[in-house]
């Protein structure tokens, strides 16, 4: 078996040359992780136009169009949504509030204020390509009836 020895500065440059690779290896995989929380955060933020054709509302009529701005952080979610009702008048809803387990206001939306009661669950997924976000809204509305709707938001 035959061995190699290094001098002196050709070990030093070695060890220089596995502290450069360990590093880069180290940034690679925190670049890895932010990317992939970043990518998870990024999702649903966007502005999403309403696919009325694809949505259904029980009980109906849904809005005739909604586009809806969204900025979703690690500790903040921010919605700013403009369209046209059913009955044709303007809508406008906002809201903004961070993760901390607190009440915060949601304008434009009747049910919303219920002095602390869940009445409606709201779960939303964006396709895996990422140009499709469909809610689900499950509960009761201001006047006590059933809701079941599954609103299609498309990406702009």
């Amino acid at each position: 078996m035959k061995r190699f020895h290094a001098k002196p500065g050709e070990r030093r440059c070695l060890q220089i040359e596995k502290f450069l690779f360990g590093l880069i290896t180290f940034l690679v995989a925190v670049l890895a992780i932010f990317a992939a929380t970043a990518s998870a955060d990024g999702q649903h933020s966007g502005v999403w136009k309403l696919n009325p054709a694809k949505s259904k509302y029980s009980p109906g009529p849904g809005p005739k169009e909604l586009t809806e701005t969204i900025l979703l952080s690690m500790n903040r979610y921010k919605v700013d949504a403009n369209g046209t009702g059913a009955d044709g008048k303007p809508m406008h809803i906002e809201f903004d509030a961070k993760f901390d387990g607190k009440d915060y206001p949601m304008i434009g939306v009747p049910w919303a204020d219920t002095d602390g009661q869940v009445t409606m669950i709201i779960t939303c997924a964006v396709s895996t390509n990422g140009r499709t976000r469909t809610c689900t809204l499950k509960g009761t509305d201001e006047e006590g009836r059933k809701v079941n709707n599954v609103v299609v938001f498309h990406r702009q």
